[in-house]
């Protein structure tokens, strides 16, 4: 594993808040990252459906097995256990008891702003920064390359051919992610829609113009680049003016997250 930028802030609010939660896209690394930082820590993951049905059907039992200082994976699959997670700091503040990782970022914000509120650091593991990818033993050899493979850590860890790898990846994320958030009844649609919105990358959003080369209506475009930023696949800049009414209602431009996605 290389050093990751978040690592410092990452050690700071641990040490002076009882909850932290680092979020982000999948495979971004929060979990290595989190393991390596505090290898002390008790290490459970919601993934597999046993551990998340014990969260669900009894949380005090799940954390009664997990006291803390423990790591909670993928939390966002038993949201109902932020309540009683909240609970146990109050009881018992101290600084980094639970490090909370999650992908999907509406799960687990939603959950923590209903309950950990105040209780809990919030922080962001995006992909590698070109510095990142430097530190890697056999990094890409110029910049366009390194835009191609993007910034997803296992491409570099494992010198993986970045064009298959990241294609996996789509079909996971359309055909896991998405089904889990949104009733997509065309996953035909929605992968032509994700390649419309990656060909306009760096370029104004226009969600008519994609709606109508998409086939679908424009709220449904609206909701989908919704979750695909919810899901850190993209994100919008504000048009830049300086008159700030014109500026909050002109449009804005769409970005990717990850060159190598798009």
């Amino acid at each position: 594993m290389i050093a990751r930028t978040l690592e410092g802030s990452l050690r700071e609010a641990a040490a002076q808040m009882p909850a932290v939660a680092v979020t982000g896209p999948r495979q971004s690394g929060k979990t290595t990252l989190c393991r390596a930082c505090f290898p002390e820590h008790d290490y459970v993951t919601l993934e597999p459906l046993d551990v998340r049905e014990f969260a669900r059907s009894d949380p005090r039992g799940f954390l009664a097995e997990h006291p803390g200082p423990a790591i909670l994976d993928e939390a966002q699959r038993a949201p109902d256990l932020f309540s009683y997670l909240q609970e146990q700091v109050d009881l018992d503040p101290t600084p980094g008891r639970y490090i909370v990782t999650g992908s999907q970022h509406f799960g687990l914000t939603e959950a923590i702003t209903q309950s950990l509120a105040g209780r809990i650091a919030m922080l962001y593991l995006l992909p590698l920064s070109l510095e990142e990818v430097r530190r890697f033993p056999s990094p890409p050899e110029d910049l366009w390359t390194t835009i191609w493979k993007g910034g997803y850590p296992r491409i570099h860890d494992r010198r993986l051919d970045a064009d298959r790898w990241l294609a996996e990846y789509v079909t996971t994320y359309v055909q896991r992610d998405i089904r889990q958030v949104l009733n997509v009844a065309d996953l035909d649609a929605f992968s032509t829609f994700l390649g419309l919105a990656a060909g306009r990358t760096a370029q104004e959003l226009h969600l008519s113009a994609i709606a109508g080369d998409a086939g679908v209506t424009h709220p449904t475009v609206r909701s989908w680049i919704s979750v695909l930023e919810a899901s850190f696949i993209v994100f919008r800049t504000p048009r830049w003016m300086r008159n700030l009414r014109k500026r909050a209602v002109k449009a804005p431009k769409i970005h990717f997250v990850d060159a190598g996605l798009v």
